[in-house]
């Protein structure tokens, strides 16, 4: 988290001091190559698991409903959310459509839409953070699914430690599952809502 904070901070401090049109004019390229990189690395860490498609029979055709739900309720979040902030119901909608992915949401978007990329990053950040410090209680109260959704996309990574501490291992493979498909999911509905809303 702190390697992420010194990147934003760095980056404002570069953004507002060294103009350099030449560095700026291929920024785009430089984002996509790391964006196809974290793509990339994320394949890797699912190929790895040798016994993750094998574990996830055991919860049979249900464990589909998991990211599904997930992504469905954050949207609906985001939609409601609208109704108490000053923005509009397409923009809350599309700064929730990251599930917790901030780097890639917010990049993406920012390429649209500087403001609403920054209010995705923060957003995204804060939904990982808020995550990290209710698992614990969730699980407790709640359930282990519960904890998985409330995490989002990072329930395959960052996330997923917390997740296997407060729960049973059945619910890590879970976990870990529903982050893969939001994580997949997060570069197609991201620019798909950015054309359906004609945001920029």
């Amino acid at each position: 988290m702190f390697g992420i904070s010194a990147s934003v901070i760095l980056g404002i401090i570069l953004g507002l001091f060294f103009k350099n049109e030449t560095f700026l004019s291929k920024s785009n390229l430089i984002v996509d190559i790391g964006l196809c990189l974290l793509l990339f690395f994320v394949g890797i860490d699912i190929g790895k698991n040798s016994n993750f498609f094998v574990n996830l029979k055991s919860f049979g055709k249900k464990i589909w409903l998991l990211p599904f739900s997930t992504l469905i309720g954050t949207l609906l979040g985001g939609a409601i959310s609208s109704f108490f902030i000053n923005m509009k119901m397409t923009e809350t909608i599309l700064i929730s459509s990251g599930l917790g992915w901030y780097s890639l949401s917010a990049i993406e978007i920012s390429k649209v839409d500087p403001r609403l990329g920054s209010l995705a990053f923060l957003s995204n950040v804060f939904r990982e953070v808020l995550a990290i410090v209710l698992i614990p209680y969730i699980s407790k109260k709640l359930g282990g699914f519960e904890s998985i959704s409330a995490a989002g996309a990072p329930a395959m990574d960052t996330v997923l430690p917390i997740i296997s501490k407060f729960n049973t291992p059945d619910i890590a493979i879970a976990s870990f599952f529903s982050g893969v498909i939001l994580t997949g999911a997060v570069p197609i509905i991201v620019p798909l809502l950015i054309s359906l809303f004609n945001i920029g």
